[in-house]
């Protein structure tokens, strides 16, 4: 697994990549399916429901690993199955989702390259998401090879 991180200059944005070791089927499905993605992104159990198309809604409580627990809610903006998934999340206050990006790009049969992508509008937010999505790719990457999370 290789990792690169980018912060571009423009703005408040941040950019993730990942070279994991599984194609890019599987990562679709470990992204996109309820009790997979239930089992490596922190959600509580029973938590997490996904109706994966454009103008579908998913929702899915973080568990925090100090027992916290944060509802989240959202909808799928663009899916373009095992390439695209362009999520919003819904946050209070806000008039308009955050927007985050994930992108597949298979290496050949057994790798597949991961790119997370949003923009948000302080320092502070890039950072929190950028670190939230650090996480993920974490916690997806071992799930992907078997291991436990976080």
């Amino acid at each position: 697994m290789s990792t690169e991180q980018t912060t571009p200059a423009n703005g408040f944005s941040y950019e993730l990549t990942r070279t994991l070791d599984a194609p890019a089927t599987r990562v679709w499905q470990a992204w996109t399916t309820a009790d997979q993605y239930a089992q490596w992104a922190y959600a509580a159990p029973g938590s997490v429901e996904m109706d994966v198309r454009p103008g579908g809604t998913w929702k899915a409580t973080v568990v925090t690993p100090d027992g916290g627990e944060f509802p989240l809610t959202g909808s799928y903006l663009d899916v373009d199955e095992n390439r695209v998934l362009v999520v919003g999340m819904d946050v209070p206050g806000k008039p308009a989702p955050a927007v985050m990006t994930m992108e597949l790009e298979e290496q050949d049969d057994r790798r597949t390259r991961i790119a997370l992508r949003q923009t948000c509008d302080t320092a502070e937010e890039r950072d929190m998401a950028e670190q939230g999505s650090t996480m993920l790719l974490d916690s997806l990457s071992a799930f992907l090879t078997g291991g436990a999370k976080g």
